[in-house]
């Protein structure tokens, strides 16, 4: 069974909203943040949001806050990310990451995580 894998993208209209799903299968215990990241053909893997799995502290983007928000479910062993107000800038291939140490750069870094899942697709269009 694979660490991590997210579900949740699809296709949304500009102003929409979508929720992404991240299973983490074996659970927190092991990992002390949940990050989730986008990227678009040409540019770098960028972060979104992330979350700690001890205090449940989060921080996001720039872009990401006041419109997504992340949420830890201890008893699915999920975490989401909310997207509200989306818009075509939004449209990527959305990741989720485990970091299994504890913060260095508030789980801002890619280098910070162990684990990737395989990726889920959004995309904003009319």
């Amino acid at each position: 069974q694979l660490p991590l894998v997210e579900s949740g993208g699809g296709l949304v209209q500009p102003g929409g909203s979508l929720t992404l799903s991240c299973v983490v299968s074996g659970g927190f215990e092991d990992y002390d943040g949940i990050g989730w990241f986008r990227q678009v053909p040409g540019k770098e893997r960028e972060r979104v949001a992330s979350i700690s799995t001890r205090d449940g502290g989060t921080a996001y983007s720039g872009f990401a806050k006041g419109r997504f928000t992340i949420i830890k479910d201890n008893a699915a062993k999920t975490v989401y990310l909310q997207m509200s107000s989306v818009n075509f800038a939004d449209t990527a291939n959305y990741y989720c990451a485990a970091a299994t140490k504890p913060p260095r750069f508030q789980f801002h870094l890619r280098e910070e995580y162990d684990y990737w899942g395989r990726g889920t697709r959004v995309t904003v269009s009319s």
